[in-house]
């Protein structure tokens, strides 16, 4: 064996291994925390039984049966959780322990650590659509099929999940770890209070002209257009795209390592 057989060659992981690495990291510290999967999982299965048990005693407008109506907006909840409040929390907590300072120092590049990151939302939101999903059909769903309800669902979810994560890296770059766990979770609640998530913007009168117009609105509306109907809106992915456009702005501008 010649001698340049051991010749060591420095140098960091392909792109893709670094990536896989990170996105398992970070999808297997997501559901080991405690708060974080009350957020995933836990509190949209409430959401939805408490909901579809709570249609039949209030006298609410809704279009169809009430478990048709609640899953898609139940599923859309989650990928907010998910993509903008887990992820704002843990990212704001990695800034204030010099976590993401130290991982931009490593052979991982910035934009590994990013994809990284979208990996593991993506993770943990497969397991949130199959877990509310059986609950759901459990419970009498019948979700609309067809190429327009897939592709819908899917575009729906990948608009939702860019728009609601460059919406929490922004909170999370911009404030202190205190701070954006306060500001996460209010704006959560909020959201799915009164930002026609779980129900349609038509269940909220003429206000119901405003909220359909925020990413709450718009990635609900779409997720209903698509699992109740079978088509896919592009208003509401329209408006998904721009809010994705500028959190990424926001957070490109504002965003601080340490």
């Amino acid at each position: 064996m010649s001698a340049t057989d051991w010749t060591p060659r420095p140098g960091g992981a392909p792109w893709l291994s670094q990536v896989r690495a990170q996105a398992s990291m970070e999808a297997r510290l997501m559901l080991r925390n405690g708060e974080q999967l009350l957020l995933a999982v836990v509190i949209p299965v409430i959401v939805l039984v408490g909901a579809v048990k709570g249609a039949d005693r209030v006298d609410l407008d809704l279009t169809g049966r009430a478990i048709d109506v609640f899953t898609p907006g139940v599923l859309a909840l989650a990928v907010m959780s998910t993509a903008f409040t887990s992820l704002a929390i843990a990212t704001g907590f990695e800034r204030r322990y010099g976590v993401i300072k130290r991982l931009g120092s490593s052979p991982l590049p910035r934009s590994g650590l990013l994809a990284g990151k979208v990996g593991a939302l993506v993770a943990v939101e497969a397991l949130q659509v199959v877990v509310i999903s059986v609950a759901a059909l459990a419970m009498g769903w019948e979700p609309a099929g067809g190429p327009g309800a897939v592709a819908g669902v899917l575009l729906a979810v990948v608009l939702g999940t860019a728009a609601f994560a460059a919406l929490g890296l922004f909170l999370a770059g911009s404030l202190r770890a205190e701070a954006t766990l306060a500001a996460a979770n209010l704006v959560y609640l909020l959201l799915m209070a009164g930002g026609a998530v779980v129900l349609p913007a038509s269940a909220y009168g003429s206000f119901g002209e405003v909220v359909r117009w925020l990413p709450s609105g718009a990635l609900g509306g779409a997720m209903r257009d698509a699992l109740v109907d079978g088509v896919v809106a592009p208003v509401a992915l329209l408006t998904l795209l721009g809010w994705a456009v500028v959190g990424t702005v926001l957070t490109a501008r504002t965003f601080k390592w340490e």
